[in-house]
């Protein structure tokens, strides 16, 4: 079986390219559905870290569909990524996406891993980085759930479950949705060393962002298939929640209480302003309301702590679910979103 040509796993030190002063990062989507924590959190990670000039995109004009909650309008299509930056970016960033096979992205995809830059796939982003042809002969992880069958689609992978993320040569996979946060910020370490990362750590709230996992404790149990059945077939119980954004707005900690209430099977998430007009978040990102307030009756609004450093969102607001829907809602969502809670 293969094992990958890269002893470590460690993301390599990034070496300045095209006399660029900051690496160019490129965060991409497919418009129809992709994963709004894999998307966000790089993109807001890497933006507060300063050390890289980040770009949102999608592969076609028009808004993004995140799953499981909120709408975004991306920067720039890939078309015109590419029309300014012939030579490619330094990082891409793929999260998951519904058309794990879509010709357009994997086309893309693989043109700039060619000019040289660093392929991320994201949770079941390696799905795609896969389809591209990318992990062939390499070691890679992914979310716990897409694992075995990762191994049957892609036999000449070495899939490995006991880290949160790792490298091999320029091609880096990480486990679930919240490894998004872990390695963001090892790339500001392999972009701007350990002290910077440190502190960007420090300001997010996170205290370690090593690679160590242990992969195996996460399973689809009995427990929590009851927990989703329960909570699905309960239907007069589902309430819409609303998160009110406004310009400055930080998007990692809108993304991770977004995410992790429309996980529950009990309640979804809803960006919430006082018009429908686009809001900029903290670093840039365009978040399209899809709620305005006061004219959706019955909805319960949840305000974003401004006490609350942002990473440490998804531990409030599943002690929030806890308080609100029992631990067993809070262990499913963990679960699907692979959080090794505290």
């Amino acid at each position: 079986m293969p094992q990958g040509g890269n002893a470590n796993f460690n993301i390599p030190v990034h070496s300045a390219r095209f006399s660029r002063q900051k690496p160019i990062v490129a965060v991409v989507a497919e418009n129809s559905f992709t994963e709004l924590t894999d998307y966000v959190i790089p993109f807001g990670v890497l933006s507060a870290s300063g050390t890289a000039s980040v770009f949102a995109l999608a592969t076609q004009q028009g808004p993004v569909q995140l799953f499981p909650a909120l709408k975004v309008q991306p920067q720039a299509t890939t078309a015109q990524f590419d029309a300014r930056f012939p030579e490619g970016a330094d990082f891409v960033i793929v999260p998951a996406v519904h058309r794990v096979d879509d010709a357009t992205l994997i086309a893309w995809i693989r043109s700039q891993a060619e000019k040289g830059a660093t392929i991320v796939g994201v949770c079941d982003g390696v799905w795609v980085v896969a389809n591209a042809g990318l992990l062939h002969g390499k070691s890679a992880v992914g979310h716990w759930y897409s694992i075995d069958d990762l191994k049957a689609k892609f036999p000449e992978t070495h899939f490995l479950r006991n880290r949160r993320y790792l490298a091999d040569g320029n091609i880096v996979t990480t486990t679930g949705v919240t490894a998004s946060i872990p390695v963001s910020i090892a790339l500001v370490e392999a972009i701007a060393g350990r002290e910077r990362a440190a502190a960007v750590a420090q300001h997010l709230g996170i205290k370690d962002w090593g690679a160590s996992h242990r992969g195996e404790g996460f399973s689809l149990t009995l427990s929590s298939i009851v927990t989703a059945a329960t909570n699905w077939l309960a239907f007069w119980l589902h309430e819409d929640i609303e998160i009110p954004v406004t310009h400055g707005t930080d998007e990692i900690a809108l993304a991770l209480a977004a995410d992790a209430y429309s996980r529950t099977y009990r309640s979804a998430a809803y960006a919430q302003s006082t018009t429908s007009e686009p809001i900029t978040t903290r670093y840039g990102l365009a978040v399209l309301p899809e709620r305005v307030v006061g004219l959706n009756r019955g909805s319960r609004t949840v305000e974003l702590p401004v006490n609350v450093p942002a990473a440490l969102m998804l531990d409030e607001t599943l002690r929030r679910i806890r308080n609100t829907y029992g631990a067993a809602t809070e262990d499913f969502v963990s679960l699907q979103m692979e959080y090794p809670k505290p």
